[in-house]
Order: C-alpha cells, then sequence, then structure tokens
C-alpha cells in the first residue's frame, strides 16, 4: 500500500513537472539564451539554431536592458550578447578603473562562435554604458565594426560622477593598465531640498574647455557606422548637447563612415527602454551622504513613447545595413 502511495505521488510529480515544460515550450515563442561563463566572463548568449555568420551586437551593461534587447535581435536572427561588468559575483563592485581587456576577451570568445560574423559586431550601450560603448570602439576598432548609443556622452568621465563610488578621482576606464584621459569631476553635491538637478551637474562639467579637449571621446577612431539617439529634454544628463559634440567632431575629422544624429523632442532619459511600455515613472532617486533625493527623467510619457518605437525601427535598419 505504501508503495502504491509513492508511485502514485511520484507519478503525480512527473505529470506537474512535465507538464510544466510542454507548457513553457509551447507558450515561450522567443529564444532562449544560453549562459556563458568561465570564459572569463559572464553574458547571456541569445541566439537561434539554425544562426550562422549573424551579425551581432554586444549589449554593454547587461541586466534585464541587455536581455530585452538580446532576445529583440535574436528573434531578428541577429545575435545578442547581453553583457554586465560590474555588480556581479567575480566583477568589480563599482564602474571605476574599469580594465577594456575583458571586454577585448570577450570579443576574441564572440569571433568564434559559428553564429557570429567576425566582421560584423558592434556594440550598444545607453547612458554611461554608451560612454563605454563608445570609448570601447574607438580603443578597439579592430574588433568592433559599429555603434548604438542612447542618451551618449562625448567624454569620457571620472569615477567620482556617480555618488555611490569610492572618493578618489580616478579614470572610469583603462586599456592594458593605462587610463583612458577623462574629465575629473568633483562629486555631486546635495542640498536643503529634496530634490536634485542633475543636468547642471553635467552642463558644469562640459565648460571645463581646458579639461574637454583631453577627455573627448576619439571617436574618430570608430570603425564603422554610428548610430545616436537623444532626447532634448533630457534631464538626467545633456545627452543631446553632447550627441552634437560628437557629431562635431566627426566632422572634423572628415569621418568616413555613416553617422546619424537622432534628436527627439519632448522625450527624455530613458528612450532605451522597452519600447512596448510607456514609462509612467517620471523620477528617480539618488542617495547622497546618506539623504535620499528625487531627479527628473525628462522628457513625456507620450514623448518617450514616440522615440522609443521610432528609435527601434531605425535601429533594426541600422543593424540590416551593416
Amino acid at each position: 500500500m505504501r508503495n502504491k502511495k509513492y508511485i502514485l505521488i511520484v507519478g503525480m510529480l512527473f505529470l506537474l513537472f512535465g507538464g510544466y515544460f510542454i507548457a513553457d515550450k509551447m507558450l515561450f515563442s522567443g529564444v532562449k539564451p544560453r549562459a556563458v561563463d568561465g570564459n572569463g566572463f559572464q553574458a547571456n548568449f541569445f541566439a537561434k539554431e539554425s544562426i550562422k555568420n549573424s551579425p551581432t551586437v554586444i549589449l554593454i551593461g547587461g541586466g534585464q536592458w541587455g536581455d530585452y534587447w538580446g532576445q529583440q535581435f535574436a528573434q531578428k536572427g541577429l545575435v545578442g550578447l547581453s553583457l554586465p561588468y560590474i555588480g556581479k559575483e567575480g566583477l568589480p563592485e563599482l564602474p571605476e578603473g574599469i580594465e577594456l581587456t575583458y571586454f577585448e576577451n570577450v570579443l576574441n570568445w564572440l569571433k568564434a562562435q559559428t553564429e557570429v560574423n567576425p566582421n560584423k559586431i558592434v556594440v550598444m550601450g545607453a547612458s554611461r554604458n554608451a560612454e563605454l560603448a563608445l570609448v570601447l570602439a574607438s580603443v578597439l576598432p579592430k574588433h568592433i565594426r559599429g555603434v548604438v548609443a542612447y542618451a551618449p556622452s562625448a567624454v569620457s568621465w571620472s569615477n567620482t560622477v556617480l555618488p555611490y563610488n569610492s572618493n578618489e578621482i580616478k579614470a572610469s576606464w583603462k586599456y592594458k593598465g593605462i587610463d583612458i584621459p577623462y574629465l575629473p569631476m568633483d562629486k555631486i553635491k546635495g542640498n536643503m531640498t529634496n530634490k536634485i538637478e542633475m543636468e547642471g551637474y553635467w552642463l558644469d562639467g562640459l565648460a571645463k574647455k581646458d579639461l574637454l579637449q583631453k577627455a573627448m571621446i576619439k571617436v574618430e577612431n570608430i570603425n564603422g557606422p554610428i548610430l545616436l539617439f537623444s532626447g532634448t529634454d533630457d534631464k538626467v544628463w545633456p545627452s543631446s548637447v553632447m550627441s552634437d559634440l560628437i557629431e562635431k567632431r566627426l566632422t572634423e575629422h572628415d569621418f568616413e563612415h555613416a553617422f546619424q544624429n537622432i534628436k527627439y523632442d519632448n522625450a527624455g532619459h530613458l528612450i532605451s527602454n522597452n519600447p512596448e511600455h510607456k514609462e509612467r515613472l517620471r523620477t528617480g532617486r539618488v542617495n547622497i551622504d546618506g539623504k535620499e533625493y528625487t531627479y527628473e527623467f525628462g522628457g513625456t510619457e507620450d514623448g518617450d513613447f514616440i522615440a522609443k518605437q521610432e528609435a527601434k525601427i531605425m535601429l533594426m535598419e541600422f543593424i540590416d545595413k551593416l
């Protein structure tokens, strides 16, 4: 009797888990990622099983954002790699002194994958990850053949632009132990209110003309097309202003590849997020010296939504032309 009871329980569990996996397979229509670990980096690799020699997009920063876009690219017959570089076990805790050879290792691994076209690898990032994407493409032009940057920066900033970083001013990025030139910034300071005006902090940094030129990202070295997206009402940092600085530098250096500087009115800092969702959260929170402050993302709900949808169409066209 007891054996029959155990058999019944085991049978029910088998049906339960078997039904779950069958339902999961029937309901999930996307491309499940392959976790990559043990190659000196951690990532989620998105590609259909039948894909060979396809254009590939590295999503700098990874996380939910990287996984979303990796899934989108894979469903279009491309390859996506959602790549974190901080905040996970075995990775640096903070975005400071990040060694670019980490990404060089990733690129060498990618080039060995049959799904990947080694001559059509581009990097994509948003905000400070867009800064890093542009830096990577300028330092590693033999590996990277294009950049997509949402809400980008025209310069490399010091580590101290984020209030939770260490107090010592130093480079955010370095290559083979050598600092990527940066614009040194004092940490953002609190005030007597509960709100922080972010944009002015960055504009003050860009006004340091004696330091600005040295810190400008050498975008003219990028070996492929560049696509920039920004919102003219970005309240987190002046991404449209910095997009124009990038365009000016490329023009001055007779950049030979395609370049697009797309700016959206009524859009803010969050234009890289999921284009199918409206951004109803209009403010963020930051802790400065133990006190919580709010800050605005900029743009409007409808403005961000329109920008994200239009940008996604242009993004896919950009990748198709590689």
